[in-house]
């Protein structure tokens, strides 16, 4: 339970810190939000790194619980050690034809990944069936549609005060004390004396009893034609309410997938590194040995080997908390066993540069919160009309038919016979003054509906900012990007320069490790510049109401 607990907080930390969910409209937005850009050697793209374990490397396997495949030693062939980093395959393809439920546009697939063939006990997802699985699993998903299904009940009981209403009821009275009447001595004896005291006489039975049958129907009412009308646009408005809670659930998703891949391909590099750095040691204590270089030169590898051992166990330690907030996310426990079926896809930035374009087809109504906006201002506009229909007058019809019977014995209700009445008839209702009650009704519910439009004028301007932000943090994050991957490729160059110099003796060891951190901060900076354009074209897609077009 302690550690189901830290995990949970841990992901939620995650979730508000390293994800950056974005708000929902119509709270206003941020305004100049920047990508994070380069962050510092070792540590992942807007988070804290983990404490470190000690100068342990993970062992390869399945981390207990989470599904996390743990990569073992690359070889120190720099060939088949570097990670898969495929060039673009393809240009970026943004027609409707092929965009997915979940739609990012990274590459020929929409969602700009690959298979990535990683074998683990855990349940397969791609991202697409990531989103899928949190839509039918997330419990605020379930919970809106539990509101839909309630919707519906509720339309149903509108629709049902316009049928006809029959209700049956019976009593027995059981009159202990008769109470009695006083009427004047004449009536008895025609000789009586006016001033002669009234004569007490009871009226009525010991037991009397009633059975009845009673219909109603409307047959006119202006307010229940609007309240039948007003039922199609709450059941519409229910349903908006459901999308927009899975577009929601789409980017936390999304965005927690992204995280892992990106904490996952840290992982391979880190481990082509320390790789690279081991056959560096070795041939360094190898030279030293035969008294070609000074034992220093060795110890300076050995702390730089232990070092990028504690931030490859950091690493570890937060994939292992990605994939927490992402089952958090999909609505699974922090026990289940997962593995992502795909992995990021290395593209090329002129590739990319088309994402950055404005979209000319968008429509305000593409978002689902002005879509809903516009369905509440309908029912406002609606239940100002119930209000003013309340002035109308209305008529019903009503029938009784029913049976009833009154004894001094109990036993004679049951045998002998009881007599039938009936009766039909209308029932016709004219407001006349109700003490001005639906005129400030009218008033408070006109000034709601002028907020509701005013809110409307609102989330207009804020989706506008909203899209010029997103696009704006996307070119941003692409230059970034462009900057930071020809860093890393200078660095790869600095690196094996400077090894070739080191081992012809025209190089320091210093020289070699200054260029194997450089290397290394090139490719943390890199990684982090890549999360950053992920996360901004997510948040694009969701300014432009385009991120999750499902059902």
């Amino acid at each position: 339970m302690k550690r189901s607990s830290t995990l949970l907080i841990a992901a939620l930390c995650l979730s508000t810190g390293w994800l950056r969910t974005v708000a929902q409209v119509p709270t206003q937005p941020s305004v100049g939000q920047q990508p994070t850009g380069a962050a510092a050697s070792g540590q992942q793209p807007g988070a804290q790194q983990p404490a470190g374990t000690g100068a342990v490397v993970a062992q390869p396997g399945v981390t207990p619980g989470t599904g996390v495949a743990v990569p073992g030693q690359p070889s120190n062939n720099a060939s088949e050690a570097v990670p898969s980093v495929n060039p673009a395959t393809g240009p970026v393809n943004l027609q409707p034809t092929v965009i997915s439920n979940f739609n990012s546009g990274l590459g020929l697939a929409p969602t700009g990944l690959r298979p990535s063939n990683q074998q683990s006990n855990g349940k397969s997802f791609t991202l697409q069936e990531a989103i899928d699985f949190a839509i039918q699993k997330n419990v605020n998903v379930r919970n809106s549609q539990l509101d839909a299904i309630s919707a519906e009940a509720r339309i149903k009981e509108t629709k049902a005060s316009a049928l006809p209403q029959i209700a049956a009821s019976a009593s027995l009275t059981d009159n202990l004390i008769i109470q009695r009447a006083f009427l004047p001595a004449v009536f008895f004896d025609q000789n009586a004396s006016p001033d002669a005291p009234a004569v007490p006489v009871q009226f009525g039975v010991a037991y009397s009893s009633n059975a009845s049958v009673n219909l109603n129907q409307v047959i006119y009412s202006a307010s229940l034609n609007v309240g039948l009308r007003a039922a199609a646009t709450y059941r519409e408005l229910a349903q908006r309410n459901l999308q927009a809670s899975k577009v929601t659930v789409a980017e936390q998703v999304a965005k927690a997938y992204y995280g892992v891949l990106v904490a996952l391909e840290r992982a391979k590099l880190l481990d082509y590194n320390i790789g690279r750095l081991d056959t560096l040691f070795n041939e360094t204590r190898a030279m030293n040995q035969q008294g070609f270089v000074e034992k220093l030169d060795v110890q300076r590898l050995e702390v730089q080997a232990n070092n990028l051992r504690a931030e490859r166990q950091n690493v570890q330690n937060l994939i292992e908390l990605s994939y927490t907030l992402l089952k958090f996310q999909m609505g699974l426990g922090v026990n289940d066993e997962i593995t992502l079926a795909e992995q990021l896809q290395d593209r090329k930035v002129e590739d990319l540069r088309p994402l950055i374009s404005a979209d000319p087809t968008f429509q305000y109504q593409s978002r689902i919160e002005y879509s809903t906006l516009e369905t509440q201002i309908k029912l406002a506009e609606q239940d100002i009309e119930l209000t003013q229909k309340g002035y109308y007058p209305s008529l019903a019809g009503f029938a009784n038919y029913g049976y009833n019977s009154g004894r001094n014995k109990f036993s004679q209700l049951v045998t002998d016979p009881w007599f039938n009445f009936g009766t039909i008839g209308l029932s016709l209702q004219v407001p006349i003054f109700d003490g001005f009650q639906k005129r400030y009704q009218l008033v408070q519910k006109r000034i709601t509906l002028q907020k509701a439009q005013n809110s409307g004028e609102l989330l207009r301007n804020s989706i506008d900012l909203q899209i010029r932000q997103s696009s704006i943090t996307l070119n941003n994050g692409l230059q970034t990007l462009q900057t930071q991957q020809r860093n890393r490729d200078l660095a790869q160059e600095i690196v094996r320069v400077a090894q070739i110099k080191y081992k012809e003796g025209v190089g320091s060891s210093i020289e070699v490790q200054n260029a194997e951190a450089s290397l290394r901060e090139a490719q943390t900076n890199y990684f982090s510049s890549l999360y950053d354009f992920l996360i901004a074209k997510v948040d694009q897609d969701r300014a432009l109401g385009r991120l999750y077009v499902g059902n």
